[in-house]
Formats: structure tokens, sequence, C-alpha cells
């Protein structure tokens, strides 16, 4: 059998190839992206496919049994690029789709929802046996602005107390492997969040105890955290992405208590403390 991801040179592309290499056959592993020199050292296979280039798309997919699909990073372009690729998965015969969706993405009031629905809507029609992975939030998501925090001497947002059942993008990574290298998963939709759920005040102070310093988190209005990431240098859109998806954390939109991850996985999902500790290393 041949599995392929899309999306290899990515974060989680890259932690399901060296996960999934472990557990498959050599040649098992194809790695699609549409920067291959950037893939050299993933060990795999590494074929050219690029969601905005459908003729890359076909010979990508010669040959392969399942495709992980990674969900793009383009907001606004996500929808168009995912049907082509699932489009070619039909033509080149794939026999099984995974792919990594948003929690509650048919219910949730993050903008980023849409698109994935509309995916899994397209992966359903499509008449190819499929798996819907729908991730919570990243705990990298947030850990990412530590560096900023610390500078600032605060950690600041929109997301009130609202409760982030996050996991580390690692025990996501686990979730695709197992579903990608087992079975019995066909048809099935996982709403996967992590065990432990923190509020941005608990960040903040898992950040000063391990530091040694008084972090305190510092809770803005939407428009205002949109302003002060525009200061940061974002651009404008993601800017207004970012705060609104906090504005929806604080209404609960990051939550979950299902445990349908690490019940996936077969262990615990990664501690908030400890992905903490890793930011703070690298």
């Amino acid at each position: 059998m041949t599995i392929a991801i899309t999306g290899a040179t990515g974060h989680l592309g890259r932690l399901v190839i060296s996960k999934l290499s472990a557990q498959v056959p050599a040649g098992g592993v194809v790695a699609l992206t549409r920067s291959p020199e950037k893939a050299g050292d993933l060990g795999v296979e590494v074929r050219e496919a690029d969601y905005d280039r459908p003729e890359t798309l076909g010979p990508a997919l010669a040959g392969v049994d399942t495709l992980l699909l990674v969900s793009g990073n383009e907001m606004g372009k996500r929808e168009h690029q995912h049907r082509n690729v699932i489009e070619a998965a039909q033509e080149a015969g794939v026999r099984r789709i995974v792919y990594t969706s948003l929690l509650r993405a048919d219910s949730s009031p993050l903008s980023l929802a849409a698109e994935h629905a509309a995916t899994e809507d397209a992966v359903k029609a499509s008449g190819i046996p499929y798996t819907i992975l729908r991730n919570g939030w990243y705990t990298e998501n947030y850990t990412g602005s530590i560096p900023g925090a610390l500078a600032g001497g605060a950690f600041v947002g929109s997301a009130g107390e609202g409760r982030v059942s996050s996991a580390a993008r690692a025990d996501y990574a686990d979730a695709a492997v197992a579903v990608l290298a087992g079975a019995g998963h066909e048809g099935k939709t996982y709403e996967l969040a992590g065990d432990e759920a923190w509020t941005l005040s608990h960040l903040a102070a898992e950040i000063s105890r391990q530091t040694g310093r008084s972090i305190p988190y510092r809770d803005l209005p939407e428009a205002e955290y949109a302003g002060a990431l525009k200061g940061f240098g974002l651009p404008d859109g993601l800017a207004h992405a970012i705060a609104g998806w906090d504005a929806s954390a604080a209404e609960g939109a990051l939550f979950d208590d299902s445990r349908q991850l690490s019940r996936l996985i077969g262990h615990p999902t990664t501690p908030l403390a400890a992905t903490v500790a890793e930011a703070l290393g690298s």
C-alpha cells in the first residue's frame, strides 16, 4: 500500500511522515509538496504537487492507495485548492482520503470553518472512502507568541476566560498515523482536541512559572487586539482573523471535552506545560 501526504514540508506533514515511516514498509510513504527542493531530508520518495497547478496532481497521485490531504494554509483559496486535489484523486484511482479538517467544522463560528466544511462535502461527494480528522487548536498556535510576550512583558489576546482544549501538533500527527496505518476508520469523522482545557490566563501563569518572570495575561477588545497585531507587522486581514478567532474562543469555540483524540492515539495528549517548555527551549 502506498500512502501519500500533502503539505509534506509543513510542520504537520513532516511529523506525520516521520512517524508513519516507522510503521509502514520502506517505499510505502510518498511526500507531496509544491517545493520538492525543501523535502530532501524527509527520507521518502518526493513528488511535486501544487494545489494551484492541477497538472502536477495527477502524476503526483499515480499509484497512491491512501491520501492524507493536509489542509492548505491560504485562507480564501483552500476550497478551490482542495477540490483540485480531490478531483485528481478520483481520476488517479485513489482508494481512500483522510482529510485534516477543523473541530466541529459544520457548526464552528470560526471564520476558518466554511472552507473546511465545503471540503468535507467535496470529499464525501467524491465517492472515495474517507475519514475526516477534525483537528482542534494546536497548542503551538499560542506558544508561538511566547517570545513576543516575554519581550513585551505580557501575553495579549481577546479570548477572555474562554477555555482552549488544545493539543500539541505531534498529537494530531499521531492521530493521522493511527488512521493511515490502521483499519476500521472509513466513513468516520473524529472531533479531535486535547484532554486539558486552559485559558490564556493559565498560559500566562505557566510562562511566568517556567521563566521566573511575571507575565500577566492582558485581555483586549477584539478591534484593539487586531490593531496590536498589525502593529507587530501582521497583514491587516490576518490580524483581524486572529483576533476574531480569539473572540470566538471566548465564546467556547475551541473547547471540547470528548477526549476522542487521546482515545484514538492511545495515550494522553501533551500537557500545556510541556509545549510551553519546548517553546522556551527552542
